[in-house]
């Protein structure tokens, strides 16, 4: 009788286990209005504290510089404080944005500061592979032909996906959707691998050099930090697009998937950004060096 009474799990045991067997909890925060806003309204703040401190950056590297535009720095930081700052409007007014109609129209909000996204950062791949193109001695590619490629890729990603944006919006089709997705991800794909092609290089062309200072090492400790982050960031959004591709489950364009919003947008976006800005602090040195270059 006493280990029959030892066997019997207590109640409050067994309110844990019914709680974390079942998925209703998780259902209940998705559906719970009170959740939806209070988790877009803490994206909101997070991506509007990111946005700020790019401002911020790039106010203090236009007093530094003034004299040379818009160099790939100042550009950079401009870029990343538009995307954060659309991001913020887009969750402080979440609840007009995923009520819209037609559909499309959400899709539009949530997807072009993704496109934004990849190009800001695809800037730094441009950046490195113009710096590593000229210190190799073959020199096989200009740097003016990097820039073009850049302006070509990322106005055809803008082309292909207006043309998808269209298409849905004439004809709301699932098929056109899961292309859609499939498109996203293959963007996101392209990115990791410029940043797998041009920031490994760099990294081992910086590890190659025979000199040991202070300043070598700090850029070799900001490219392979940058590199890392930035890949490991496009390479799950590759894998998250495809995954809500063919599992609407796991889709990020509903109001009552907060959880999976702010999971996704905190690691994918918010976190990466706010690393790269602080590992990329550094103020230019007052007078222009051989490592500096403007935009022209």
């Amino acid at each position: 009788m006493a280990r029959m009474l030892l066997s019997i799990p207590s109640p409050s045991s067994m309110k844990m286990f019914d709680l974390w067997s079942s998925s209703s909890w998780w259902e209940e925060i998705n559906e719970s209005r009170n959740w939806q806003d209070g988790i877009f309204f803490t994206l909101c703040g997070f991506y509007a504290l990111v946005s700020a401190i790019a401002l911020i950056q790039l106010i203090r590297i236009e007093i530094r510089v003034p004299e040379y535009g818009w160099t790939t720095q100042k550009v950079f930081h401009l870029m990343n404080f538009i995307v954060n700052g659309v991001r913020a409007v887009v969750f402080g007014f979440h609840m007009q944005v995923f009520n819209l109609h037609p559909k499309v129209s959400i899709w539009v909000l949530l997807e072009v500061p993704g496109l934004l996204f990849f190009s800001t950062y695809t800037l730094l791949v441009l950046f490195w592979a113009e710096i590593y193109h000229q210190a190799c001695e073959a020199r096989s590619l200009p740097t003016d032909k990097l820039k073009t490629t850049y302006v070509c890729v990322n106005v055809g990603v803008y082309v292909i996906q207006a043309c998808i944006w269209i298409y849905l919006w004439v004809d709301d089709s699932s098929t056109v959707q899961f292309v859609g997705k499939i498109f996203i991800a293959v963007v996101s794909f392209m990115a990791a691998l410029g940043f797998l092609l041009y920031g490994g290089r760099l990294f081992f062309m910086l590890r190659r050099f025979p000199i040991e200072s202070k300043g070598r090492r700090k850029k070799l400790h900001e490219v392979g930090s940058v590199t890392a982050i930035c890949f490991t960031c496009f390479a799950v959004r590759c894998f998250v697009d495809v995954l809500s591709a063919f599992d609407s489950e796991v889709s990020l364009d509903v109001l009552d998937h907060p959880v999976l919003n702010l999971i996704f947008y905190m690691l994918m976006e918010i976190l990466p950004s706010a690393l790269v800005l602080f590992i990329l602090r550094k103020l230019p040195p007052k007078r222009v060096s051989a490592q500096y270059h403007p935009i022209r």
